[in-house]
C-alpha cells in the first residue's frame, strides 16, 4: 500500500511539474523571441508578464468546444487526449538520477521509441476525423515526416546503445562518467538535434502545422480544451527531447569533470542546466531559420541526414570494435 501511494504521489508530482514547466516554457519562448526580434514580449498580465501562461490557459479552457459538421466527434476529441497522454507516459522511464524514475526499465530506450512512434497516430486521426481537407493534408504530411526522421534517430540511438552496452537510460548516463558522448560523437549530436526538431514539429521543420499554407494543419478545426491538449503535448515533447538528448549525449545529471568543486553542486542543477540550454536551442533555431519546403524536408531526411548518420555510425562502431580487438 505504501509503495502504491509513493508511486501515485511521485507520478502526480511529475505531471504537475510538467504542466507548470510547459506553461512557463511558452512564456520563455515568447520572451526570448521578442528579445531576438527587438520587440516587447508579454509584459502586461502580472509582473514581467509572469501570469500570462495562466491567463492563456484559462482563456482556452473557458472557450466552447466546437465539433465540425460531419466529423467523427469521438475520434476528434480522443485524438487530442491521446496526444497529451503519450506526451505524459513517455516520461515514466526517464531518470532524474540513477534508479530514480517511475519505472526503472532495462529496455528504457525501446519504450521511448515505442511511445514516440505511436504518437503520430494522434495527428493522423485528428486530421482524418476533422472532415477538413486542410487538416487531413496536415496529418498526411506528418506521417512521412516523422517516419523519415525516426529512422535517423533510431540509427543514432543504436550507436549510443553499442557504445554503452545497455538500453537502460541510467546505465547510459553512468557510462559517461569520464567522457560525455557528445565529445566523440559530436556530429551525431548535431544530426540528432536536427532530427528532434523535425520529430517535434518545430521550425524550420513544422510542416504538419505550417500556418502560411495549411492554416495550422491537422489542428485547424480544434479549439478550447482539445487545442490546449495538443499544445501541451507538443511542448511536453520538446522538454522530453531536451531531457533525452542530455541523457544520451551530455551525461545526464553528471558534472562536466570529476573535480570536487563540481561534485559539491547538486546533480539536479547540472541536469536542469543542460535541459534549459537545449530548450533555448529549440527557441533560437525557430527564431533564426525560415521554414523549409516539403520536398526540402524529405530530401534533408532521406538524402542527407540518413546517409551521413549511417556512415558516421559505421565508422564509430568499426573504430570501437578495432580498439577492443587491439586491447
Amino acid at each position: 500500500m505504501v509503495i502504491v501511494l509513493k508511486f501515485i504521489l511521485y507520478s502526480l508530482n511529475i505531471i504537475i511539474g510538467l504542466l507548470i514547466s510547459t506553461a512557463y516554457i511558452v512564456l520563455m519562448e515568447r520572451k526570448i523571441m521578442a528579445s531576438m526580434q527587438r520587440r516587447k514580449g508579454p509584459n502586461v498580465v502580472g509582473i514581467f508578464g509572469l501570469l500570462q501562461p495562466l491567463a492563456d490557459g484559462l482563456k482556452l479552457f473557458l472557450k466552447e468546444i466546437i465539433f465540425p459538421s460531419y466529423s467523427n466527434w469521438l475520434l476528434f476529441f480522443l485524438s487530442s487526449l491521446f496526444s497529451f497522454f503519450c506526451s505524459l507516459i513517455i516520461w515514466v522511464t526517464l531518470p532524474i538520477h540513477f534508479g530514480v524514475s517511475i519505472l526503472d526499465l532495462n529496455m528504457g530506450i525501446l519504450y521511448v521509441l515505442l511511445i514516440s512512434s505511436i504518437n503520430v497516430y494522434s495527428i493522423v486521426f485528428s486530421g482524418w476525423a476533422s472532415n477538413s481537407k486542410y487538416a487531413f493534408l496536415g496529418g498526411i504530411r506528418s506521417i512521412a515526416q516523422m517516419i523519415s526522421y525516426e529512422l535517423v534517430i533510431s540509427t543514432i540511438i543504436s550507436v549510443i546503445v553499442l557504445f554503452s552496452g545497455s538500453m537502460h537510460l541510467g546505465k547510459i548516463v553512468m557510462f559517461q562518467t569520464y567522457v560525455w558522448f557528445v565529445f566523440p560523437l559530436f556530429p551525431l549530436w548535431i544530426i540528432f538535434m536536427i532530427s528532434c526538431l523535425a520529430e517535434t514539429n518545430r521550425a524550420p521543420f513544422d510542416l504538419p502545422e505550417s500556418e502560411s499554407e495549411l492554416v495550422a494543419g491537422y489542428n485547424v478545426e480544434y479549439s478550447s480544451i482539445p487545442f490546449a491538449l495538443f499544445f501541451l503535448g507538443e511542448y511536453n515533447n520538446i522538454v522530453f527531447m531536451s531531457f533525452f538528448i542530455v541523457i544520451l549525449f551530455f551525461g545526464g545529471w553528471l558534472p562536466i569533470t570529476n573535480l570536487y568543486i563540481f561534485k559539491i553542486i547538486p546533480s539536479f542543477f547540472w541536469l536542469y542546466l543542460k535541459v534549459v540550454f537545449h530548450i533555448f536551442l529549440f527557441i533560437w533555431i525557430r527564431a533564426s531559420f525560415p521554414r523549409f519546403r516539403y520536398d526540402q524536408l524529405i530530401k534533408i531526411g532521406w538524402k542527407i541526414l540518413l546517409p551521413i548518420s549511417f556512415s558516421i555510425a559505421y565508422f564509430e562502431v568499426s573504430l570501437c570494435f578495432l580498439l577492443n580487438l587491439t586491447y
